[in-house]
């Protein structure tokens, strides 16, 4: 069996969520609360719309240039309703946990830098929303430090990965513990995990049903390229409940990003 060692660009995270019945938040024209932010549908419909409209014509400059009319299937962006809410969700959590433990963040990753490995025009707000959120990730990631590796905070980041199609499906934990190196990646995933989770809690995180479920938007770099996934929000009962929200490690500058562009190579067993 061959397995792919995977090193993350950016770590995942799970979060506890909340019914907007169950703290008294239930209109259904609202997408989602944070404390006192708070996202309209048409305001999801919105970023939707702009990347929908920006990636058809995109495509339709491509294939005019050879001279292929595009199907409608190819005219449709695969990003969902529910990409642009867990986007958006993340980046205020990520905020506020940067603001309140006063960590660094590095303004160093651009919508043109993202454009190829998320498939959508840079003009979109989608991806300039996701330069941003980059960068938050990054400074939690390597600001943060790590968590202890855990068989379920393992899987759970590799069932999220899987789903993409873009590696093997149905490993062991010992499969994937060797497919994912040393882990370091999951470690760093489980410190957001919980910073995250702890703010959401904070802020009385609840979400309109009708777009769950949720998920922290993320990079792992495979021997093709950059993968995109998304780790889904757990409960109460999932695996990184138990791990106290840790203190930032000391910076005197700001922490480097990772480049997303960057591909690792393929280890076999």
């Amino acid at each position: 069996m061959r397995a792919r060692r995977l090193i993350a660009a950016a770590s995942v995270a799970a979060l506890a969520v909340l019914s907007l019945a169950a703290c008294g938040q239930s209109a259904p024209d609202v997408a989602a609360y944070v404390g006192d932010t708070s996202w309209s549908t048409a305001r999801v419909d919105e970023i939707y719309d702009d990347i929908q409209a920006d990636f058809g014509e995109a495509v339709r400059q491509e294939l005019g240039r050879t001279g292929v009319s595009p199907s409608p299937e190819q005219l449709r962006s695969t990003v969902t309703r529910e990409d642009v809410l867990s986007l958006l969700v993340s980046l205020e959590l990520g905020k506020r946990v940067v603001a309140e433990k006063k960590l660094q963040v590095a303004d160093q990753i651009s919508p043109e830098q993202l454009e190829a490995v998320l498939r959508v025009p840079a003009t979109t707000e989608y991806t300039k929303l996701w330069g941003e959120w980059f960068d938050v990730l990054q400074a939690l990631n390597q600001q943060l430090p790590p968590a202890d590796l855990s068989d379920d905070a393992v899987m759970a980041v590799y069932q999220a990965i899987a789903k993409t199609g873009q590696i093997d499906s149905g490993l062991s934990v010992a499969e994937v513990r060797q497919a994912f190196g040393d882990g370091g990646f999951v470690r760093s995933a489980t410190a957001v995990s919980a910073a995250l989770q702890q703010e959401a809690e904070r802020a009385d995180l609840s979400v309109n049903p009708r777009f769950r479920p949720l998920g922290v938007p993320s990079f792992v770099n495979g021997p093709q390229g950059p993968i995109i996934y998304v780790l889904p929000y757990v409960d109460q009962n999932g695996p990184v409940t138990d791990i106290s929200t840790p203190e930032p490690l000391p910076s005197s500058e700001p922490a480097q990003p990772t480049d997303p562009s960057a591909v690792t190579e393929p280890v076999r067993n």
